[in-house]
C-alpha cells in the first residue's frame, strides 16, 4: 500500500483523530483592542473573530530559516505524488505558521524542535538541516520518525517530528486539495428530476406542465421560487 493510501485509511478510520488540534484557542481580544478590519479570508466568522484573525495574519512568529525548515519537513512527510500535490503546494506551511500564532502552546515545541533538528544535523553533517542533501535529510528523519523505535537520546527529536507529522496531515487533509484526495463530498447537492413518471402513473398522479417547466428544469435549479398572495407559483 502506498504511503498516501495508508494515511488516508488512518484518517478516514479515525475521523482524522479529532484533526489533531481540537479547534482553536478560546482567547479572543475585544474589538477595541484590535485595528480596523482589512482583508482576511472569507469564511464564517464574527466581527471579533475576524479582527483577531487579521491581527494573527499581520503578526510574525517564525523567522525565514524556521519557515524554510518547516516547508522541507512538510514535503518530506507528504511529498507530491501524481496526481496529488505536495503539502507545501496545499498551503500547509502557511497553515502551521498560522496555528502557532493562534495556539501559543505550539510555539515552544516547534521552535525548540527546529533548534534540536539543526543541532542534530550539525553533529552528523556539520550543517543546518535545510542545507543537507535529500539523502541526508531522509536519514535524519528516519532516526526520529518511528515511535518506540527511536534511540533514547533522540526522544526529543521523535516528539518534534510526531508533532510536525500531525500538523502536516491536519493542514493537508483540511485543505481543498486534501479533501478532494479523500473523496469527501459532504453536503453536496445532487440533481433531482422529480418523482419518476412510472411511479406517478402507478399512483394515479402526474405533474402539471407548468410545474415541470418551473421546478424540474435543471437550468433553473439555482432560481428561487416566487409565490403570489394566494399561494400560486409565479416563477
Amino acid at each position: 500500500m502506498k504511503r498516501r493510501d495508508s494515511i488516508k485509511t488512518i484518517l478516514l478510520g479515525s475521523v482524522a483523530t479529532g484533526l489533531v488540534l481540537n479547534g482553536c484557542t478560546t482567547k479572543t481580544p475585544s474589538v477595541d483592542e484590535l485595528p480596523e478590519i482589512k482583508e482576511v479570508p472569507l469564511y464564517g466568522r464574527t466581527e471579533e473573530e475576524t479582527l483577531r484573525d487579521q491581527e494573527l495574519f499581520e503578526s510574525n512568529f517564525f523567522n525565514e530559516h524556521e519557515l524554510a525548515t518547516i516547508a522541507v519537513l512538510c514535503d518530506i512527510i507528504l511529498p507530491k505524488s501524481d496526481p496529488y500535490v505536495s503539502a507545501t503546494d496545499a498551503g500547509v506551511k502557511e497553515f502551521i505558521d498560522f496555528i502557532v500564532k493562534d495556539i501559543e502552546k505550539q510555539q515552544i515545541p516547534l521552535r525548540g524542535g527546529i533548534m534540536w533538528l539543526d543541532s542534530f544535523s550539525n553533529k552528523l553533517y556539520n550543517k543546518a538541516f535545510i542545507t543537507c542533501t535529500d539523502e541526508e535529510q531522509f536519514y535524519i528523519c528516519d532516526q526520529i520518525a518511528y515511535p518506540e523505535k527511536t534511540k533514547p537520546e533522540l526522544i526529543q527529536g521523535e516528539a518534534f517530528f510526531t508533532r510536525m507529522r500531525n500538523l502536516t496531515l491536519t493542514g493537508y487533509y483540511t485543505s481543498k486539495e486534501g479533501i478532494k484526495e479523500l473523496g469527501y463530498k459532504g453536503n453536496t447537492p445532487n440533481i433531482w428530476d422529480g418523482v419518476p413518471e412510472e411511479i406517478l402513473k402507478k399512483h394515479g398522479f402526474k405533474y402539471e406542465e407548468a410545474w415541470l417547466a418551473k421546478c424540474v428544469d435543471q437550468s433553473n435549479r439555482s432560481n428561487i421560487a416566487k409565490w403570489d398572495d394566494e399561494g400560486n407559483l409565479i416563477s
